[in-house]
């Protein structure tokens, strides 16, 4: 299925998105010039309108992001798309789904328009089943019998099925466009139509009153009086997509976005097997409409898993397709990105560990020998966020000297523990005689961690990449632009000093983080860090990665009846006042029913108040206040500023029962003196950190020795907590034998397992 929009000399058109959804191919071997595409005047089965009104000089959208302004929007539909793959009779559910598409754009204000293909494929259908009744009638009259012989259907002529199927065409989609309560209306045109000027001011005036009155015009080619098609032309194979190398072979891949003029040569594959145009028609009136000002895109409309969704998802400016559009960016591509982390990683992984070690030492000490660039850039930064962002998350995006120091130490602990991480070897077994087994680490492969705010996690991730051998995508978000741009330039600075400069990338095209989250081919894990809708969002958005992290960090603390008075407020303080915007900032307080008004209790109560903390009572709590707070909306709140939920709970059996029913299994800390209960605690509670006597905010990388830390994840597979160098890899096998088979070990073979565990080289702890 392919959108087109006309050229914008055509005043209705310019400066507007083409969504361009079709199943042709062709890939970068053939050279395209811009030039060449003046005397084009047809694509496919429908005549390019060329008119030179008064022009709109507007310039095509230059990011796909922007799409999502486009007012006014052409749908071309392919032959391929809206045709049956038996070649008779239209593709019914295919047609049905892009109508609802076009409809839900139409509702919401858009100019939407149609060129369609299918009059042929309808009128096929119907002319063979009114050839089919007319044999079988005839045939059951010859020979007295109910039983048919076999029967041969001659070739239809297309301008006949044509003529049989326009008006069964144009009836379907006003049918179809009837249950959206939107009008339809049909234009007929040839090539001739266009040759004439006061023909083209006539059909101008006609689309541009059809579309003010809030009606969609069908355009279709007039297929009853077209010339013939060349012979045998419908007989040729169907690719999808525009391709970097030919469709089908292993390496080719779709081109994301295409730009006019690009030195690089383009191959054509061949035309659809229901269509006159191919897929070099289609670039050439795609090119042709950019030069106008009007923007394009093409895409499969066949895909079963996309094919209900891809108008929209374009118009959203979704990833789908390939983008058509004249601006080139100074950088590489997101996907080139992806590959140059892929190698740069797998070359950072042959390093020595001392090497690693090294890079991440060079990079401790740019950190704080650039203090003052790196300072000046997140004050510019600071001051472009000031009004735009919470408090809460400004504290985040703020750096400092101590912020930089503390960063320099645990860049320093990772290079200490990187000296034995990736090769390390974890088991070793004898299976046989001069056959021995290994297990060691490896790295995962390439990383996409995409964070919020804090711009002092770039150094920190690329350190614990740069220790585990991963490759790695960065995506910052937009309020930390001037600071990760500096982190990153010092971070591929200490990459440098062992040739391994690409290993590390920072993502600064439009990449909307969706999109990222579709590069399965590229990413092996995403890790996102930020808030709980960012960690969701990408877990919805992610196809086939697995994604690291934690829904939300709802931390709870229980205070015990035999909990020391001194103990309890400089925990809560600490827990929930100290940086409440962080996910291990407490967010519950869950008290023993036996401390209400005692000392203890309004002790808490007070320094609560005085911090300025706004206290959400729980039910049970709410309930034995005359005067209390009001009750809260939800146990399941993680509030991340100072706003706390007080809840009662009877013993500590409740308190844990609660704490399953309403936490995120991030960090939940019991405070009292009874060794028994705490062990009861520590042991029944099923969270990622589970503490005694500690505040919540002790669950971090940095501050468990780890260095620093990716995130941290609450799930069950792979890496629980803090997630630090150890969490960054996986493992492999290594087998070394000697011409041993496993025939050899049959139950007639000459040779047994023997499985015998063997010593393990002693880890470098220095």
């Amino acid at each position: 299925m392919l959108s087109q929009v006309y050229r914008s000399g055509f005043q209705p058109f310019g400066q507007r998105l083409l969504p361009w959804v079709q199943s042709p191919g062709l890939s970068r071997s053939h050279r395209v010039q811009p030039s060449a595409i003046r005397h084009v005047r047809s694509w496919s089965n429908i005549p390019f309108i060329t008119v030179p009104l008064s022009r709109t000089h507007g310039k095509s959208f230059a990011h796909r992001s922007e799409l999502k302004h486009a007012k006014r929007i052409v749908v071309k539909l392919g032959s391929a798309v809206v045709t049956r793959g038996d070649e008779c009779g239209l593709a019914l559910g295919r047609l049905a789904s892009i109508v609802e598409q076009v409809s839900v754009l139409q509702n919401q204000g858009r100019e939407m328009m149609l060129v369609t293909s299918g009059a042929v494929a309808f009128g096929k259908q119907r002319l063979r089943h009114e050839i089919l009744l007319s044999q079988s009638v005839r045939q059951a009259l010859h020979s007295g019998q109910n039983q048919l012989k076999e029967m041969a259907i001659p070739v239809l002529e297309a301008r006949a099925c044509a003529a049989a199927g326009q008006s069964g065409l144009m009836a379907l989609y006003e049918a179809m466009f009837t249950q959206y309560s939107i009008c339809a209306a049909q234009i007929l045109v040839t090539n001739l139509d266009f040759h004439d000027e006061q023909k083209r001011r006539n059909l101008n005036g006609t689309l541009h009153e059809l579309l003010r009155m809030n009606i969609v015009p069908i355009v279709n080619t007039n297929d009853a009086v077209v010339p013939p098609a060349e012979p045998n032309s419908d007989l040729q194979g169907v690719n999808v997509g525009l391709f970097d190398s030919p469709p089908g072979s292993d390496d080719a891949k779709l081109i994301d976005i295409f730009y006019p003029g690009d030195q690089q040569s383009v191959t054509f594959g061949t035309k659809s097997r229901v269509g006159m145009g191919g897929m070099e028609a289609k670039v050439k009136a795609a090119l042709w409409a950019l030069q106008g000002g009007t923007s394009v895109v093409i895409a499969n409309g066949t895909h079963p898993k996309v094919s209900g969704h891809v108008i929209t998802d374009i118009v959203e400016g979704k990833k789908v397709g390939t983008f058509f559009s004249e601006v080139k960016p100074a950088g590489p591509t997101v996907e080139q990105q992806g590959e140059m982390a892929r190698s740069g990683g797998r070359m950072l992984a042959t390093l020595e560990p001392e090497q690693r070690a090294e890079i991440i030492h060079h990079l401790a000490d740019l950190l704080t020998d650039q203090r003052d660039e790196i300072l000046l850039a997140n004050k510019k930064d600071l001051e472009e966020a000031e009004g735009r962002l919470a408090a809460p998350l400004l504290k985040r995006l703020s750096l400092s000297t101590s912020k930089l120091n503390s960063l320099a130490i645990g860049l320093r602990q990772i290079a200490a523990s990187s000296q034995d991480s990736v090769g390390r070897v974890l088991r070793r077994t004898r299976i046989a005689k001069n056959l021995e087994l290994e297990q060691v680490t490896v790295p995962i492969g390439v990383l996409l961690v995409i964070f919020e705010s804090r711009p002092d996690c770039l150094p920190q991730v690329a350190a614990l990449a740069i220790a585990s051998g991963n490759g790695l995508l960065l995506k910052g978000g937009k309020e930390a632009t001037h600071s990760n741009r500096i982190l990153h330039l010092l971070t591929q600075e200490a990459l440098s000093i062992h040739g391994v400069k690409e290993a590390v990338q920072l993502v600064n095209t439009r990449e909307e983080v969706e999109d990222l989250c579709r590069l399965d081919k590229m990413i092996d894990l995403i890790i996102p860090r930020g808030s709980s809708q960012l960690v969701r969002d990408i877990q919805k958005a992610a196809k086939g990665i697995p994604v690291m992290g934690h829904s939300e960090g709802i931390c709870h603390m229980y205070v015990d009846s035999e909990a020391s008075v001194d103990k309890v407020t400089r925990l809560v303080r600490d827990s929930k006042c100290e940086y409440p915007a962080a996910c291990n900032a407490l967010e519950t307080l869950l008290i023993h029913r036996d401390l209400l008004r005692t000392p203890l209790f309004d002790q808490i109560i007070d320094m609560l108040r005085v911090e300025q903390v706004k206290i959400h009572a729980g039910p049970k709590f709410a309930s034995y206040l005359t005067f209390s707070p009001s009750e809260v909306k939800s146990l399941r709140t993680e509030y991340g500023d100072l706003e706390l939920c007080i809840e009662v709970v009877d013993n500590v059996q409740e308190a844990i029962d609660h704490i399953h029913k309403y936490g995120s299994s991030h960090t939940d800390v019991i405070v009292t003196e009874n060794e028994k209960t705490a062990e009861f605690f520590l042991q029944h509670v099923d969270s990622a950190c589970v503490f005694w006597n500690a505040s919540t905010r002790f669950s971090d990388g940095y501050r468990f020795g780890l260095g620093a830390e990716v995130g941290i994840s609450t799930s069950r597979i792979h890496a629980r907590g803090p997630v630090g160098l150890e969490g960054l890899l996986t493992t492999k096998w290594l087998l070394r034998g000697q011409d041993h088979v496993v025939s050899d070990f049959s139950e007639h073979g000459s040779l047994k397992y023997l499985h015998e565990t063997l010593p393990v080289p002693q880890r470098n702890t220095n």
